[in-house]
């Protein structure tokens, strides 16, 4: 059986570990190279680090940011934020990135993520996706949420899976920092459409709720943030808790 994976989430503007609810009320939580080398630590399977503004302020990535990042850190590192070429794949790649995650450049350019996973393999490329229940649908969202593109998100990961992303994160914005679960019902139809890693994000507010969330078939992995920033939930207790309900996990 393939451990299960619990991953903190780094969403970085101007230069700081940020969070909100529902993409909104966003404040400042800590030090980005602090919090790495925190979660390095305490067992953390992979980070994530997300620099949230930079595509709706069309600039490049946090470079030396991330490097001190990555220098702390010796788990898995996937990077996101104003990825749109594959000269940005090639960049935060040298920077120390295990895995580049892309959003809204494959939304604007769809061929990206399939040049992505020719250049650098499958395992490489992670898609993204920032979806919310809009009359009923489940819309993709871009620039950070901020932005509804009309694009069916199911149909969206099922392309995003054949074109050759790797990997699913699935942020739900419905239930982003709400702390009432994960979205299961969007993740269950995401599953239903896509073989590859999915990893959940957006709504985790205590131990239970991941041990709910890898019941369900297809889920990898589960992202939070809040609720490990704040140290409501260790990591370490976490896992013991999800290694007693029989789940898989790397301790």
């Amino acid at each position: 059986m393939i451990s299960k994976r619990i991953i903190p989430c780094l969403d970085i503007r101007n230069g700081r570990v940020v969070k909100g609810v529902n993409f909104e009320g966003v404040r400042d939580v800590a030090d980005p190279v602090e919090m790495a080398k925190f979660y390095n630590d305490a067992g953390a399977d992979e980070l994530v680090f997300y620099d949230i503004t930079a595509s709706v302020e069309g600039r490049a990535l946090f470079a030396d940011l991330l490097r001190d990042v990555a220098s702390q850190v010796f788990i898995p590192l996937t990077v996101g934020g104003g990825i749109n070429t594959l000269d940005d794949f090639d960049r935060v790649l040298k920077c120390g990135a295990d895995k580049v995650s892309v959003n809204s450049g494959a939304i604007r350019d769809p061929s990206l993520i399939g040049r992505a996973a020719k250049k650098y393999g499958d395992q490489c490329v992670v898609l993204s996706m920032d979806v919310k229940r809009v009359d009923g649908s489940f819309h993709l969202f871009a620039k950070g949420g901020r932005e509804d593109t009309g694009i069916d998100a199911l149909d969206w990961a099922r392309q995003g899976v054949e074109r050759g992303a790797g990997e699913l994160v699935v942020n739900s914005i419905d239930t982003d920092g709400v702390r009432q679960g994960f979205d299961l019902e969007l993740l269950d139809e995401i599953a239903a459409r896509c073989k590859v890693p999915i990893i959940a994000s957006g709504g985790a507010g205590c131990k239970e709720d991941f041990a709910r969330l890898f019941e369900h078939a297809g889920m990898d992995a589960g992202l939070a943030a809040s609720i490990f920033h704040l140290r409501q939930l260790l990591i370490p207790d976490l896992k013991r808790y999800l290694q007693s309900c029989g789940v898989e996990v790397r301790l």
